[in-house]
């Protein structure tokens, strides 16, 4: 069965790629295959995929990859070297891809999802797509997130998950909307931590889960305002 949010046809074949293991869910990423063949039609079928990647025209978060299997999920880069063509994976109007310009192309909004103390009184971060960071600050929280430079894994702006925050819905009927957090509600026994979201003049009580803060005042990426 492919995700809802797969831009495929239904009715073509009845097989399809899936995405190997790797830092995100089966049902929450694409395979880089099916982005080059049924979504960019940057290639007419597999085969040709397979070369495309075997050559290493196609780098995702600035590293280059050669498994058409690999999963592309929330906020990673793709880069079509022989065009110079860039598109981020963003839940927008079910369009999923979106072109970026080339002063954001080396950059990524990180969630972060983990935080533990190791050794050396230094502190291990660990972000939504599976990459970790090592790091002094312990200024940052479970639930902020990280404007960082890519390949390497650089903050260069930290966008606390607080009240008042530009936050974008990733998951759900609502993903893809942009709205502002009104009041954070903590977890109880029976439910999840909570933030009340408000867009198009309304809000909604959402887990925080799927909510992912993408500025201050206003998205902190032009690619948000397309």
């Amino acid at each position: 069965m492919a995700p809802k949010f797969w831009q495929v046809k239904r009715k073509g074949f009845p097989f399809i790629l899936s995405a190997n293991p790797g830092p995100y869910a089966k049902d929450k990423c694409y395979p880089i295959g099916i982005i080059l063949r049924d979504v960019l039609n940057v290639c007419n079928n597999l085969h040709e995929a397979k070369m495309v990647m075997n050559s290493g025209l196609i780098q995702i978060d600035g590293i280059t990859r050669r498994d058409v299997h690999f999963g592309v999920g929330i906020m990673d880069v793709i880069n079509i070297i022989p065009n110079g063509e860039s598109y981020r994976l963003i839940p927008k109007d079910l369009n999923v891809l979106i072109p970026i310009k080339t002063k954001e192309k080396d950059v990524k909004l990180l969630k972060i999802t983990s935080k533990v103390s190791i050794k050396g009184s230094k502190l291990q971060y660990g972000f939504h797509d599976g990459k970790t960071l090592i790091s002094d600050d312990k200024q940052m929280n479970v639930g902020d997130v990280c404007l960082v430079k890519l390949p390497k894994i650089e903050i260069t702006e930290h966008i606390k998950f607080d009240t008042g925050s530009t936050v974008l819905i990733i998951q759900g009927e609502n993903a893809g909307k942009i709205g502002k957090i009104i009041e954070i509600k903590n977890g109880m026994f029976s439910l999840p931590k909570r933030a009340v979201v408000e867009f198009e003049e309304r809000s909604v009580e959402l887990p925080v889960d799927i909510v992912m803060p993408i500025g201050n005042d206003k998205p902190i990426l032009e690619v948000f305002n397309q």
